[in-house]
């Protein structure tokens, strides 16, 4: 198996197809402001776990962070449907807000890269 440093990045056309998939472990709380807050699991990197361990004799996985998504954020978050590919998102995104393809697809893809970087989301073919 291939630590992810020794994986080959993905070739945008295959990314692009991508289908983002939200962690069914967090929760979504609608905000009065019509933006949604997350919270989501906090996950303990490995070489962090292996600290731990050695002081306390154990390493969970515990507590939640919080991510208060702002409206643009939260109109992504709500195209994230399990069907939708990372493509029609991007295209869905700036037909609505009237932007060039190259701007919508470097903030939706930075998007959703945050996310999966903390583990809200992940990716599916």
């Amino acid at each position: 198996m291939q630590t992810p440093s020794e994986r080959r990045p993905l070739k945008k056309s295959r990314a692009m197809r991508l289908v983002p998939v939200k962690n069914r472990d967090i929760s979504e709380e609608p905000q009065a402001s019509g933006d949604i807050l997350i919270q989501y699991p906090t996950i303990m990197k490995p070489w962090i776990a292996k600290w731990v361990r050695r002081f306390k004799g154990t390493a969970q996985n515990s507590g939640f962070r919080k991510l208060q998504l702002d409206n643009l954020g939260t109109e992504v978050w709500k195209m994230i449907d399990g069907k939708r590919t990372v493509q029609d998102i991007v295209v869905r995104f700036a037909r609505i807000h009237q932007l060039g393809a190259r701007e919508s697809e470097s903030a939706v893809t930075q998007f959703l890269r945050d996310l999966g970087k903390r583990g809200v989301i992940g990716l599916r073919e």
